[in-house]
């Protein structure tokens, strides 16, 4: 089956350029990026920390079944425009991957669809496709399924069928 998200990386360059068409209005789109609540139902992590707005900052950890910590990422947040448009800082806790920017536009396709366009630039193209290696593309497609359902289920009749 073809992944719904969608996840470019042109050969040579430090970016990866993922989209996502959603049945979702805008605002519940940007909502599911931006509400801790939403962010660990569908993430499957707990938000430490979510300063919506320009120079805040974030911090997610994940558990295994035993409570030992498995991931930690943190970053800050340096552009925040409501149902439109978030750039912000990601690292990955305790790897050995650099700090990579992450611009997030959400567009409005229609009432009850919307897009997600995010633009990853990493320090290297190197650390760009050390991601890459990793089931990246799989595992953010589960993740955008799961923001789908969870954002349906919570706010059924904004969604679209």
């Amino acid at each position: 089956m073809e992944r719904k998200t969608k996840v470019h990386a042109e050969n040579g360059k430090q970016e990866i350029l993922v989209t996502r068409e959603f049945d979702l209005p805008v605002e519940l789109l940007f909502k599911a990026y931006t509400e801790p609540e939403i962010i660990e139902q569908w993430m499957g992590t707990k938000v430490l920390k979510l300063e919506n707005k320009k120079h805040g900052s974030w911090q997610f950890e994940t558990s295994d079944a035993q409570g030992n910590v498995v991931f930690k990422a943190n970053g800050t947040i340096h552009e925040f425009y409501p149902d439109q448009k978030i750039t912000r800082t990601f690292e990955m806790e305790d790897t050995n991957f650099a700090v990579q920017l992450e611009f997030l536009e959400f567009e409005k396709l229609t009432n009850n669809t919307s897009k997600l366009n995010m633009h990853i630039v990493f320090k290297s193209i190197e650390y760009r496709n050390q991601l890459l290696r990793m089931p990246f593309a799989q595992g953010i497609n589960m993740a955008h399924n799961q923001l789908q359902k969870i954002v349906t289920q919570i706010y059924p009749k904004h969604s679209s069928e």
